[in-house]
């Protein structure tokens, strides 16, 4: 519970208090996505390969961290959201292995994680047009966003405390690979089943 806090907790970041975990979730994701987009380039794309309505024709110019910077700064939810909408990132990585997370479409799959966190965890929370202008996108593609992001994620939302820990002990982690980056893989970098079984096996040695 000590990691988690100190994940949570925040840091002065110009003149907002910005919570620790955003910097070390949004350097996650920035070097997932260049990973990935190195391997695309040396890869042939599948034939018949459905475009994602998540990915987009350029990059972004603002970065991965001064956009998860914006989003916590104007949508106000709690940054216990922020760890949530990294599991549904990693679920729907995994249930989506033919849009391993890049450039193109790491921002949008973020503002709609976020968005779809707030609506799961918090009491109050901004609408879809709402968070449409702070995405920079119009609320009829936050809307599309959404629904793709549900089905991709077959609605599983729900999550157990043990799986919730997890994820911030891993996210607590990641601070270490902040100043020493390690290779990483295709998608994120814990998998729910890990964390999963990892718990079942402690939970047997306990019996």
């Amino acid at each position: 519970m000590a990691e988690e806090d100190e994940l949570l907790q925040t840091t002065s970041s110009e003149t907002t208090m910005m919570p620790r975990v955003i910097k070390f979730l949004s350097s996650l994701l920035q070097r997932v996505a260049e990973s990935n987009d190195l391997d695309r380039r040396s890869e042939p794309p599948p034939p018949h390969q459905r475009v994602s309505v998540f990915q987009g024709l350029t990059r972004p110019a603002i970065s991965v961290q001064s956009y998860l910077e914006r989003i916590f700064r104007y949508a106000n939810c709690s940054p216990s959201c922020y760890v949530v909408a990294y599991i549904y990132l990693d679920r729907f990585a995994r249930r989506q292995p033919q849009l391993p997370i890049d450039p193109f479409n790491v921002h949008r799959l973020l503002i709609t994680s976020v968005l779809v966190a707030a609506k799961f965890m918090d009491d109050i929370y901004y609408n879809n047009a709402y968070y449409a202008k702070v995405g920079g996108i119009s609320t009829a593609e936050m809307n599309f966003l959404e629904v793709d992001f549900l089905f991709g994620l077959s609605f599983h939302l729900n999550m157990t405390p043990d799986t919730f820990h997890s994820y911030c002990a891993f996210l607590q982690r990641e601070m270490v690979t902040v100043e020493k980056p390690l290779k990483v893989t295709h998608c994120l970098l814990l998998l729910e089943e890990e964390a999963n079984t990892h718990q079942k096996q402690q939970r047997q040695l306990a019996v």
